[in-house]
């Protein structure tokens, strides 16, 4: 099991804060993982239209699209940051 969890406006648009779940066969990496959650729902859909500005971070370290996800026990997605 892993702990997906949700910020900002990725939060709004899935419904939810976070949740469990059970990772699939062949997702092996980020991008899987976006790719697949998109396959969950319109809501995912929604949230995930244009994963490659989805921001992703495994066990709180920031992470590539082309990383693995392992044996992370925590991913958590969001928008781009802006700073000021």
């Amino acid at each position: 099991m892993v702990k997906l969890i949700y910020f900002s406006w990725v939060r709004e648009r899935v419904g939810f804060n976070e949740e469990e779940i059970e990772l699939p066969d062949g997702v092996a990496t980020v991008r899987d993982l976006l790719g697949w959650l998109r396959t969950r729902g319109q809501n995912y859909q929604h949230a995930l239209e244009f994963p490659e500005i989805i921001r992703v971070a495994l066990d709180q370290e920031h992470a590539n699209h082309e990383d693995t996800v392992g044996t992370a026990k925590e991913i958590a997605l969001f928008p781009p940051m802006t700073g000021g």
